[in-house]
């Protein structure tokens, strides 16, 4: 120690890179490296006239008199480390770092900020780098060792200094010149590229992630989706927002140039600035670099080098430290990876459409503005564009991509003619930005990159996998894709391999865990499939495959709808209907008439319990309509099925033309069932007309026949429908009755659906005739949740009528409104224009007792004309009822009692007398009337009425 230098000195620190590492991989013999590495280093020093101040561990400090010497033994060391061999083939990279300056001198050696200096430098350097001090550079540069060279590397802050240091590094021949950026404060670390636009819309996403990445137990990351996602926008604005949780660095690597898995170790080196070193594998130098740095990679686009997963899984395993968050379309199946599926952006809600400013604010919406005003910068959400904007968003399933590229088109088309154009979406999608890869330039380029990463047999399930709509169970897929029990194992690694790769979702089930799962292609991408499935002449078979297997479901849930399992298949034929739409449509086009009306036959109950009633009619028409040359039976089943609909839509002429056909096949046919069902519908439209005690006589035999032919479902419903007419005819002891033996045979059944229309038809005949509320409250509240269990859409809006009703007479005149308009939106829903006419009467009645006696008109008006375009009299006398207790609150009392008169002719003409509830009401409005009026006056306007029609007394 009283040899060391004085004055202006030049100070060597050294140290082991990675020295824990090595003790790891060692063990005890680390302690002979440690040694042969002091002798080597000390021999260097010695030679140049080094003197050592302190040995600390793997660490040296060193002082120089002469700065050109520091260099020259910093030199030599580095050559004779690289030259020499170490135990067990061990890698001992050295980082030195000079400065020269005046510390002062202590008994223990030196003190003071420049020793301080020299150690920060040293700590900035990787292993194998020399670093410089400007000054001490300032003195070496005229006087460099043989085959060295020096590279300034510009200004860097040091930790505890409080200014930028200039750098500089020597390079020396023959050794690794290219090494990380400098573990400084600078972070010059990023190598991100700066993004020309804002993030929109993943602020959840961007957090979540994050989240993960500052987890101890998270190394890996992966996110996922299909191409156009935005898996790298968003993966750039996660790492860019970690910057400071990674100290030694976040580094972007695009993969998209390479295809080899050999080149990605390669590829992420030279992001890094590593070169590999002499005799030295390239993932060796790359764990030993980054074996104690905390550090983020960013591996962008690894789906078509995914066979490098392992690779990467054993680079984590050797750098505790390190950690990873790679986009792409495929998971790379290791053990450390954190899968995150990319969601589409949100998406705005078309039933509730907000104001302009909030649904600027949807993200899907947001991003479509951005783009748009990019090209046309006078974009702006109106009312007039508003709804297609929000429409164009939803149809490109909130891909920023395609939003995109469809927001690009502005500059020439009004969001109303895109979204008239999108159904070929791939071809109207192009245009993208030059500046980013060709296969994001166009919709249909991202998704045929993904196509093009499938072998053969993946891209035969891809494409036949895109003929399901809406898509469809695991179940369905194994079935239409294989044709086989031997292709299932085959479709199920196929089908997990298409999720994996982001062409295909698997939906999150709502159950208890024991359903199919279900899988579900984005339309974008289901447009390319069935572009490729139409291309390999595979179309017709894969479509003949699912209108089978659909076929089949539907024949098979057919008998389930009339018992306990009702619920369970009518839910999961709503969740098929798109599937079924598209066999139906198949069957329609391709002239298969047999599969058509037998699709029909079965999905009747279907279509009339889920309110898609005139859908169904529709479909029915034109199977009927080519159906010649198929099976009576089929033909005769058919009819009847849409005859029923008719009815129900209030077609009563239609219905009553396909019943009658219906009934002549199956009379043919001998067939005592179809007979009896013909002769319901038929009674049904007798009803209609007016015709009660046609009506009793139809149903009354269908009755009978039903009996006979054992049907139990059918005598229960039977049985409902004449306690239906009784209680028209104001028989309610009787119509109670038939509604009670209804109910226990429904109940005996387990058909919900039944159980629920009897207890709701029995309330309402109890509370007509008996007025007993206490009574009815628990049968409509029981019958009400039936009906929303089973999703039944009219039980549900015959219960809310009802409830108003009740309410009403209550004088709760706010539920009975409430009430009221639920039954009449559901019954709009349906189009069920008899249940219109009814809603809207007793909403009419409602209004009427609030005192806005002009609504209450126009809402009479409005149900009249329903009524009386569907020739419901009954309805048509209730609605003039109605009407003339407004007029006569208007101060119309003459026309009010030519209204009552013509209401009470037409119930005295179909058997159909005032109900006994609404009996004192209806007699207090007429007596005030009268009594307005005169006798003399009241009576022939009455006498006028009574004899002239609805139509003539509404004219007035």
């Amino acid at each position: 120690m009283r040899d060391l230098p004085t004055g202006t000195i030049t100070l060597l620190f050294t140290d082991i890179e990675g020295s824990t590492h090595l003790l790891q991989q060692l063990g005890a013999r680390y302690a002979e490296l440690l040694t042969e590495c002091r002798d080597l280093l000390r021999a260097a020093f010695h030679t140049y006239h080094g003197h050592e101040v302190d040995t600390q561990g793997d660490a040296i400090f060193t002082a120089f008199a002469r700065a050109s010497d520091a260099l020259s033994a910093a030199v030599a060391a580095q050559r004779k480390l690289a030259l020499h061999s170490w135990p067990d083939a061990a890698m001992v990279r050295i980082r030195m770092g000079l400065h020269t300056g005046e510390p002062s001198r202590v008994a223990e050696g030196y003190v003071g900020l420049d020793v301080h200096y020299a150690a920060r430098i040293m700590s900035a350097g990787h292993g194998g780098q020399v670093l410089l001090s400007r000054t001490t550079r300032d003195l070496v540069e005229q006087d460099l060792p043989a085959g060295v060279s020096l590279r300034d590397l510009g200004e860097y802050h040091l930790k505890d200094v409080e200014r930028p240091i200039a750098l500089s590094q020597a390079v020396i021949a023959g050794l690794p010149a290219d090494f990380p950026p400098l573990k400084t404060l600078d972070r010059r670390s990023s190598t991100l590229p700066v993004q020309p636009t804002p993030l929109i819309g993943r602020k959840s996403e961007v957090a979540t992630i994050g989240q993960l990445l500052r987890r101890e137990d998270v190394r890996l990351v992966t996110l996922t989706g299909p191409g156009g996602t935005g898996k790298t926008r968003l993966g750039l604005q996660v790492a860019s927002e970690l910057r400071d949780v990674f100290v030694d660095g976040v580094f972007f690597v695009s993969l998209a140039p390479i295809n080899d898995p050999v080149l990605v170790m390669p590829t992420i080196a030279q992001a890094l600035g590593i070169r590999d070193g002499v005799g030295q594998l390239l993932s060796t130098r790359l764990a030993e670099v980054l074996q104690q740095q905390q550090v983020l990679l960013l591996l962008d686009n690894f789906e078509q080098v995914v066979g490098a997963a392992s690779q990467v899984a054993d680079l984590l395993t050797s750098c505790p430290q390190l950690k990873m968050l790679v986009t792409s379309r495929e998971v790379l199946h290791v053990r450390a990876e954190h899968e995150f599926a990319v969601p589409p952006l949100e998406l705005p809600d078309l039933a509730h459409l907000p104001d302009h400013a909030a649904l600027a604010l949807s993200p899907s919406v947001a991003l479509f503005l951005q783009r748009a005003q990019a090209v046309k910068p006078e974009f702006q959400l109106t009312t007039s564009n508003a709804r297609a904007v929000a429409e164009i968003c939803i149809r490109l399933d909130g891909l920023p991509l395609a939003i995109e590229l469809a927001a690009a088109r502005m500059k020439l088309l009004s969001p109303q003619v895109l979204l008239a154009r999108l159904g070929r979406r791939l071809a109207i999608l192009t245009g993208g930005a030059r500046d980013v890869p060709t296969r994001h330039q166009t919709l249909r380029n991202t998704i045929e990159w993904s196509y093009h990463l499938l072998n053969a047999w993946e891209q035969r399930l891809f494409r036949w996998l895109s003929v399901f709509v809406g898509g469809c169970t695991l179940q369905a897929a194994e079935a239409v894709c294989t044709g086989s029990d031997d292709g299932v194992g085959l479709a199920l690694d196929g089908i997990a391999s298409l999720i994996d790769k982001s062409l295909l979702q698997r939906l999150e089930q709502t159950g208890e865990g024991d359903e199919e799962p279900r899988l579900l292609m984005l339309e974008t991408i289901r447009e390319y499939g069935l572009e490729a499935l139409t291309a390999s002449g595979e179309g017709e078979d894969a479509r003949q495959a699912h209108t089978g297997y659909f076929l089949s479901l539907a024949e098979e849930a057919e008998p389930a709808l009339k018992g306990p399992l009702l619920v369970m298949w009518l839910d999961r034929l709503e969740r098929e209907h798109d599937n079924l739409r598209a066999a139906l449509q198949w069957a329609l086009e391709g002239g298969r008439a047999e599969t058509a009306l037998r699709l029909g036959i079965a999905l009747e109950r279907f279509w009339v319990v889920r309110g898609h009633r005139i859908e169904g009619l529709a479909f029915l028409e034109r199977a009927l309509a080519g159906s010649s040359g198929v099976a009576t039976d089929l033909r005769a089943k058919a009819l009847l099925a849409a005859a029923r609909l008719a009815f129900i839509q209030s077609h009563y002429d239609q219905g009553e033309v396909l019943a009658q056909e219906s009934l002549a096949l199956f009379r043919e046919l001998g067939d005592r069932r179809g007979i009896a069902l013909s002769l319901d519908r038929l009674g049904m439209a007798a009803w209609r007309r007016g015709d009660f005690r046609a009506a009793r006589v139809l149903m009354e035999e269908d009755l009978a026949l039903f009996k006979e032919v054992d049907d139990r479902d059918r005598v229960a419903w039977s049985l409902f429908t004449l306690g239906l007419l009784n209680n028209k005819q104001g028989d309610y002891t009787r119509a109670c009755t038939l509604f009670e033996e209804s109910l226990t045979l429904f109940r005996e059944l387990g058909n919900k659906r039944g159980i629920a229309a009897s207890l709701t038809q029995l309330a309402g005949t109890l509370f007509v005739s008996q007025g007993n509320q206490a009574m009815i409250y628990p049968l409509l509240e029981e019958g009400l949740s039936l009906d929303r269990e089973v999703g039944d859409k009219e039980g549900m809006a015959v219960a809310s009528l009802l409830l108003g009703w009740v309410a009403l007479k209550q004088g709760d005149v706010a539920t009975a409104r409430t009430r009221v308009e639920e039954s009449l939106v559901l019954y709009r829903e349906m189009e069920h224009r008899e249940g219109m006419a009814e809603a809207l009467s007793l909403l009419g009645r409602v209004e009427a007792t609030r005192g806005d006696h002009a609504f209450a008109r126009s809402l009479y008006e409005e149900s009249l004309a329903i009524a009386k375009d569907i020739g419901d009299k009954e309805l048509i006398a209730s609605g003039l009822e109605g009407m003339a207790s407004v007029v006569a609150g208007q101060g119309e009392p003459a026309w009010a009692a030519r209204l009552w008169g013509t209401a009470e002719a037409l119930r005295e003409a179909i058997g159909a007398p005032l109900q006994p509830i609404e009996r004192a009401d209806y007699e207090h409005a007429v007596a005030v009337v009268r009594d307005h009026l005169g006798e003399e006056a009241f009576i022939s306007a009455w006498a006028e009425g009574r004899a002239t029609t609805a139509e003539h007394v509404l004219a007035r």
